[in-house]
């Protein structure tokens, strides 16, 4: 259990450092883009297809490191008055309620979405653009698997620290 935790746990880590530096490469190239159109009077769709490649991988990778670091956006009228062992429940039944159903949903809607994409191996409806909509498109399930992962690596850890609690 605990290697499984770990390996989870350093995946989305690194994904997270990873993220980090495509942020400031996406802000590079947005700059780049006006650049070249108000200075240059010239269009570059890849480079601008590569600004919202980027971004989606920004947010869908983001999404599993969000929450393996506990960044994520909760109510927090009751959580943050709560005892430690409470919150672990409270976490514990979020897990278990919400974010497994919603990421194996997401995984199952997904997948036809993504094989039907690369079945005809879906590149852009632009001219000159990035002809690789169909790996853009595998970040769907690819986050739920993470996502899911990482919620399994919680819980087992949240089980783990209120079952030593008792």
């Amino acid at each position: 259990m605990r290697r499984f935790i770990t390996a989870i746990d350093a995946v989305n880590q690194g994904l997270g450092q990873g993220i980090a530096w495509l942020t400031a490469f996406m802000v590079a190239l947005t700059l780049i883009v006006v650049v070249i159109r108000y200075a240059f009077d010239a269009g570059a769709i890849a480079l601008q297809e590569s600004v919202t490649y980027l971004h989606a991988l920004v947010i869908m990778l983001g999404i599993p490191h969000t929450l393996k670091v506990d960044a994520h956006v909760r109510v927090d009228i009751l959580y943050s008055r709560l005892r430690p062992a409470h919150r672990a429940a409270a976490n514990l039944a979020g897990h278990t309620l919400f974010l497994a159903p919603v990421a194996v949903l997401v995984l199952y809607t997904s997948l036809p979405y993504v094989v039907d994409s690369w079945r005809v191996l879906e590149g852009s409806p632009e001219v000159g653009g990035i002809p690789a909509v169909f790996l853009l498109k595998t970040l769907i399930p690819v986050m739920a698997v993470l996502l899911l992962a990482q919620g399994i690596a919680d819980s087992i850890r949240l089980t783990l620290g209120l079952v030593q609690r008792d």
